[in-house]
């Protein structure tokens, strides 16, 4: 492991893996930020006007799970969050709209996901032609730096030092009402990407 750049700000080398007992006794962590759901034409217009003020995003996607064999949903949420502001793109309610592609073209928006290539194909099931720009894979990232444990819960434990609830993963993303659980579990996801980012390229 390449310990010149995997080191704590004390200069503390960071552990490449963590085990089950050394997260749980983590704190748990969670977006504490204002949350936007974008389900209209009138909150994509805010929400992108919004987005394309900074530079750099925390990104993910979510799917309704499915249990029956040989059966998949297509995406039902986008999410874009930093450290002030998460906003949750409703796609069963807006569609893969020009507004939210727009974004998600723009090579001047950076965009963090984790393990980012099925979110992306995800993605071009609603466009299959178009041109995703922009986009840092943190788990790359994090295993060309040595990391062993490269799930988002155990990076955001190695790296931030906090535990995140998993607990929503598998609920119903395609509600009209996202519960505050909900809400909260996606904006977390795309914001400890986001943290992760900021934290490997710290100067």
């Amino acid at each position: 492991m390449d310990m010149t750049t995997n080191k704590k700000k004390n200069n503390t080398p960071l552990k490449s893996s963590i085990t089950k007992e050394e997260l749980r006794d983590l704190p748990l962590d969670y977006f504490k930020g204002n949350i936007m759901l974008v389900n209209s034409e009138e909150t994509l217009k805010k929400a992108v006007e919004e987005i394309k003020k900074e530079k750099v995003w925390g990104f993910d996607t979510e799917t309704k799970p499915s249990f029956k064999k040989g059966q998949t949903n297509k995406m039902a949420l986008i999410q874009l969050a930093n450290n002030q502001k998460a906003f949750l793109f409703q796609i069963k309610k807006t569609g893969l709209h020009p507004l939210i592609a727009s974004v998600l073209s723009d090579d001047n928006i950076t965009k963090i996901g984790l393990d980012i290539k099925q979110d992306l194909q995800k993605v071009r099931e609603f466009v299959p032609n178009i041109e995703l720009k922009g986009f840092v894979d943190i788990q790359k990232v994090a295993k060309e730096r040595g990391f062993k444990d490269l799930s988002l819960k155990k990076l955001a434990g190695i790296v931030l030092g906090v535990r995140i609830s998993k607990r929503q993963q598998l609920s119903n993303w395609e509600r009209k009402d996202l519960t505050p659980a909900q809400k909260r579990y996606a904006a977390t996801d795309a914001w400890i990407a986001y943290l992760l980012y900021k934290k490997f390229y710290e100067k």
